[in-house]
């Protein structure tokens, strides 16, 4: 009996019934029974049994957005916007009230109360909140050697130091009265000729 001897390549060219497959063989696709056309609207179609695809050639047609989700995000915008107006209101709000009063908030006047007190030399009257507290000092005459402070009430409020204090004088049954102004209330401060006191 005669040896069998392999022979080994390293690359072997494949064959099918001992002849060599040609390279193109691989280039070219095998065969299916899927159908390719073009229907009557210019696109191209595969179908393959039951299925059958169609290839648009323009874009994907754009997606709506629900109309929740427009909703939604107005109200979100809606809210942004009443948060920022409520911000600049109050912001204005602080702004005036620090240019016209200033910090401490800070209240000044002149007045004709006392004998001796002329319209060239009227006493002066200063309104103060000193963290939320009133205090009223005065020059008689105009005078700061006989300065007098009237210490009014503590205000029992949240940021009483923002709070401004404003006065009046009036004339009433033939007695100067000193008003002092906080928010919506009102001290009355009667004059003995000489000095206020509290009603």
């Amino acid at each position: 009996m005669e040896p069998i001897r392999l022979r080994a390549s390293i690359a072997q060219q494949p064959t099918v019934d001992g002849e060599d497959i040609p390279d193109s063989y691989y280039d070219t696709r095998m065969p299916t029974t899927a159908r390719r056309y073009v229907d009557t609207q210019g696109n191209q179609v595969i179908q393959q049994g039951n299925r059958r695809f169609v290839i648009h050639d323009e874009p994907p047609p754009k997606r709506k957005i629900h109309w929740i989700a427009i909703l939604g995000i107005g109200m979100i915008l809606m809210l942004l916007l009443w948060l920022g107006l409520t911000w600049l209101g109050n912001w204005w709000s602080m702004h005036l009230l620090d240019a016209t009063y200033g910090f401490p908030r800070t209240y000044q006047i002149d007045a004709v109360v006392y004998q001796g007190d002329s319209a060239d030399h009227p006493s002066h009257y200063i309104f103060l909140n000193l963290n939320g507290t009133v205090q009223i000092i005065e020059f008689p005459h105009g005078d700061s050697d006989h300065a007098r402070i009237y210490k009014g009430p503590p205000l029992l409020t949240d940021n009483a130091d923002l709070i401004p204090i404003t006065g009046e004088f009036k004339e009433v049954n033939g007695k100067e009265e000193m008003i002092v102004h906080i928010q919506d209330q009102r001290i009355i401060y009667i004059s003995d000729g000489t000095q206020f006191k509290p009603q």
